[in-house]
This record gives C-alpha cells, sequence and structure tokens, in this order.
C-alpha cells in the first residue's frame, strides 16, 4: 500500500506546551524555600508565566532560527562609511526582549529579587542561552558602576529597566539599556593586569581616551561597556558608551567576529579602541577592584546557566524515555536506563538548589552571607560548570541516535555546555580563587563550615566527607597542586548538605551514596541498587 512505510509509531511527543516551571520541583521548591512570604504567590505567577512561555512551542522555535541564523558583521556601510554594526535574526531581538521584560536584568530593584532572576534565569536558559550573556552582563554592570554614586544614579536606572530598545542612540534618549564587557586581551587571558590598553586623561574630569584592543568582547551591540585599561595610576576600570551624548558614534572598530563551537545565535568580537571615550570608573589603579562585583556576579550566573542546560537535557532524556518503548516496555522502565536517568537528575538537582542558594546569599546582604559567597561562588562555578557538559552529553545518549541529530535539541545543548566553565575564569582560575580566600580570608571559610553544619548529623557519609575536607584544608603543603580536588570536595559537601536539608531523602541519600560515599563508579548510572531511583526519575519526569 503507498506510503504505508511512512507510518510515525514509538516517537515521543514535541516537549512543548508544558510549563517548564512548575514541572521542575526542585526549581520550585528552592524558589519558595528562599523567598520572604511576602512576595512568594506573585513570584510564583510569575515564574510560572515564564514557565509557560518557555515551554512553547513559538518560544523554542525562536531559539532554534536565532542559532540556525548566527549574527552577522557589517564593518561598512553601502558607501564606504564605518558603521561596526552587528545584525541579528529577527528571533534574536524577540528572545532578548522577552528576556529583559521577565525581570533577568532588575534583580537589584524588588524583593527577593536575586531569586526570582535567577530561577528565571535557568529558565531562559532552557529556551537559548547565547541571549543570556547580555542580559547575564547588564544585570551585573550594577555592581561595578556603585563604585561611583554619580554613574550608579545615571545608569542604573537604564540597566535595571524591563524595556528592550535595540536601537542605537545616545543612552540618555533610551528607557533601557544593555550592557557588555572588556576585560580579555590577547596576551593575557586572564592575566589582567597584564593588559596593555592605554587610558590617557582628558580635559573633562574623569574622561579618558583608550587604545589598544579586546580579544574577547562578547554582545557588541551594547549599548555600554565595562573594560580594564591601563591608566598613569595603573589599571582602571572604564565605562565605554557605544553612542555618545551628541548622537555620534564613539569609536569602537569591530575587526571580526568569533567563530565559536556554541553559543551561536550570540555575536563575540574582537574589538580595537583608537582614541575611545570613555569614563572612569572608580579610583585609577582599582580596577580589579572595582569590577571584581561584575565578575561575581556574572560567575553565580554560568552556575545558574550550567543548572538550566543540565535541567533541559535531563528534561528531553526523561520525557524521550518514557514515551520510547524499547524490548517491550518503555524505555525509562529499564532498570539500567531508569539508573542512567536517576543518576543525572540527581546532578541535575544538586545544580539548581545550590545556585538558587547562592542567589538567595545575595538577597540577605549580611556580612555572614558575603563571606560565604566569597569562596562558594567560586567552588560552585567550578564544579557545577564542569559537571555540565558529561550530563549534557549522557543525555543526549539516552536518545540514541535521535539525540545526535540537531533537530532533537540535544547538539546545541552539548555544544553549549562547556562555555560556562570558560566564561569568567576556567576552571585554574576557579580554583586559585577558593586557594586565595582560603589563605586570605578565614571568615569565609567560617561561614562554609556554619553553613554546611546545619546538616551535621543527618547523614554519616556527609559527615565523613566534612572530616575529610576538615583533613586536606589542614594540610597547606603543596595545596595549590591539589587545588581543584579541594575546590571540588567544597563544593561537593555543600551540595550534599543542602540536600540532606532540603531534598526529598531519595535524592540527598541518592547523591551522598554516590557522590560522597564511593558507592557508585564514575560513569552515570552506576547508582546502588538499593537507592529508589523509580522515584528520582518521576520527580524529573516534565508533565504535559
Amino acid at each position: 500500500m503507498a506510503g504505508s512505510t511512512h507510518s510515525v509509531t514509538n516517537q515521543p511527543p514535541p516537549l512543548t506546551g508544558y510549563d517548564a516551571y512548575t514541572a521542575d520541583p526542585a526549581l520550585v521548591s528552592a524558589v519558595e524555600r528562599h523567598l520572604p512570604p511576602a512576595v512568594r504567590e506573585e513570584a510564583a505567577g510569575e515564574l510560572a508565566a515564564l514557565g509557560r512561555t518557555c515551554g512553547s512551542a513559538q518560544v523554542q522555535e525562536w531559539g532554534v532560527l536565532a542559532n540556525e541564523n548566527p549574527p552577522r558583521l557589517r564593518t561598512h556601510d553601502r558607501y564606504g562609511h564605518r558603521v561596526d554594526e552587528v545584525d541579528f535574526h529577527p528571533s534574536w531581538h524577540r528572545l532578548l526582549g522577552k528576556g529583559v521584560s521577565a525581570g533577568l536584568t532588575a534583580a537589584w530593584t524588588r524583593p527577593g529579587g536575586h531569586v526570582r532572576r535567577a530561577a528565571a534565569f535557568v529558565l531562559w536558559t532552557q529556551v537559548e542561552a547565547g541571549n543570556t550573556c547580555p542580559l547575564s552582563m547588564t544585570h551585573a554592570a550594577v555592581p561595578a558602576l556603585r563604585a561611583d554614586p554619580g554613574l550608579a544614579a545615571e545608569w542604573e536606572p537604564r540597566l535595571t529597566s524591563v524595556v528592550y530598545d535595540r536601537e542605537l542612540r545616545p543612552a540618555a534618549s533610551k528607557a533601557g539599556v544593555l550592557f557588555g564587557m572588556g576585560m580579555t586581551e590577547k596576551q593575557g587571558g586572564s592575566d589582567v593586569r597584564a593588559n596593555t590598553t592605554r587610558a590617557v586623561p582628558l580635559a573633562e574630569s574623569g574622561t579618558y581616551a583608550l587604545t589598544g584592543h579586546k580579544w574577547f568582547c562578547s554582545a557588541p551591540m551594547s549599548d555600554a561597556f565595562l573594560v580594564l585599561a591601563q591608566a598613569p595610576g595603573g589599571l582602571t576600570c572604564f565605562l565605554v558608551p557605544r553612542v555618545l551624548q551628541d548622537g555620534g558614534r564613539n569609536v569602537f572598530l569591530l575587526q571580526r567576529l568569533k567563530d565559536k563551537l556554541g553559543n551561536r545565535s550570540n555575536a563575540s568580537a574582537e574589538v580595537e579602541f583608537d582614541g575611545t571615550w570613555a569614563r572612569r570608573v572608580g579610583e585609577e589603579g582599582q580596577g580589579v577592584r572595582t569590577i571584581i562585583g561584575m565578575v561575581a556576579a556574572t560567575r553565580l550566573d554560568c552556575v545558574l546557566g550550567s543548572a538550566g542546560l543540565m535541567r533541559q537535557a535531563v528534561a528531553q532524556a526523561v520525557h524521550h524515555c518514557s514515551h520510547r518503548e524499547a524490548f517491550g516496555t518503555k524505555l525509562a522502565g529499564r532498570p539500567l536506563m531508569r539508573n542512567v536517568l536517576a543518576d543525572l537528575a540527581v546532578e541535575s538537582e544538586a545544580a539548581t538548589t545550590l545556585a538558587l542558594r547562592l542567589a538567595a546569599g545575595y538577597d540577605d546582604g549580611g556580612e555572614q552571607e558575603r563571606a560565604l559567597l566569597r569562596i562558594a561562588v567560586p567552588a560552585a562555578k567550578y564544579w557545577v560548570t564542569k559537571r555540565c557538559a558529561p550530563v549534557a552529553v549522557e543525555a543526549a545518549e539516552c536518545l540514541g541516535g535521535n539525540g545526535y541529530v540537531e533537530e532533537s535539541q540535544l547538539p546545541r545543548l552539548v555544544r553549549e555546555s562547556p562555555l560556562n566553565s570558560i566564561w569568567e575564569g576556567a576552571g585554574n582560575v576557579q580554583a586559585l580563587d577558593v586557594l586565595r580566600v582560603l589563605r586570605r580570608e578565614p571568615a569565609a571559610l567560617d561561614a562554609y563550615l556554619r553553613e554546611v553544619g546545619l546538616a551535621r548529623g543527618a547523614d554519616h557519609r556527609l559527615d565523613a566527607a566534612i572530616r575529610a575536607l576538615l583533613t586536606e584544608l589542614a594540610d597547606l603543603e603543596g595545596i595549590e597542586a591539589r587545588a581543584r580536588r579541594v575546590t571540588e570536595r567544597l563544593a561537593l559537601v555543600l551540595q550534599g548538605a543542602l540536600l540532606v536539608r532540603f531534598a526529598p531523602s531519595d535524592v540527598a541519600d541518592a547523591f551522598c551514596a554516590s557522590r560522597l560515599g564511593g558507592d557508585a563508579g564514575a560513569a552515570f548510572g552506576t547508582l546502588p541498587h538499593s537507592l529508589a531511583r523509580a522515584s528520582l526519575v518521576e520527580r524529573a519526569r516534565p508533565t504535559l
């Protein structure tokens, strides 16, 4: 019979038309746990609305189109005038507009703002990770600008706006702006003190002319950028507007766009400054101290972004295996596949729980919370971002050959998964930052031990891991070579403590047995047979 070979059977329905927020109990419980009671209901409504947006077929298609049609650089117009503009597919602008209107740059302006934004960031990353880069940098520019109260008063209302205005024109005439950042140079990389971009003072107080280059400048279509350059007094932070107050273009020469492994919807450029006008932020010679608040906030976003990517990868894998049959039963019902899915689900929940706990520390703002963040953010950034790639790859394998096909979305997640580990300082930078804090800031370690100590006595494997960590920290000889191991243990113990306190017992038991107790192999899918794996998979399953 003609056409009979084309019947479609044993294929899962598309994972669309669902609420990505309420379908994620780990995220929902973290939000409820960390928000003040007065704003929980309002936040739940907002996040559920965003979750439905994220789960809609239309918005998911925007994510596909933004990646299939990457940005294009236009250095000159048809007449030969230098314009240095980047053209984006309309889907990019739709996504960015939705992200801004959802409050992803507005955490600083409302109660519980960081937890609410963190949850929204986890959700929005699952749609399309590239557009979260300008959203992250815009959000993170606020603490850096507060080093100059005058600049903060001028720019903060625009940064925290929920209005997306894509036009390149003076910031004073815009209801909302986006910020970028330029720190990395060819010769220095993470060693920003090796930067050679020069800043020469101009006649107007606080203004300078910059000359030099930036090897990576993401989101070059933004309205302004925070950059580091060498002023007469040393390495200094500057604000570089894209358009000057008189409407003229600042000298911001886009040499080329990077051809990247993933994150393809987002433009990353090489930029040249040649007498570029800039305004100093903070004092001369205090550039690193000024911009470090921005770096800390974007590092937390790397954790949140990885948690979002992991959640989407696990959701896709569990959804597929819950509908696909093999050897007479659903894949998710096969003991070995169930073990793999349960293991992935535990990793995802641990990442989400830790990320939201750190966001709550920003909302609290107390001295002990600030101390905890100084050690916990780089430790989490190191560990959670490194776990993202193996989770994405294993989740793709759960779909078999379908997971290697672009239409499944998993290849895009796989390509995206290593990026957060590289952005804002790769693994060694994070481990060395943890080591610096351990050596110089005893209050940070005290705050960390108080936090994990809240769970002591609840699980013997966690208690043993805490004791082993203390032994490790007591021996500082040759600790730099062990900095990765120490950082990993700090993150794992903190995750374990949070899950023991807040997660269902099945989740905490699985984590402590496999990540702290050594009762599992190195690969996903090697959880001890005694664990309640079916409940872990069911908890992670997105419901349509």
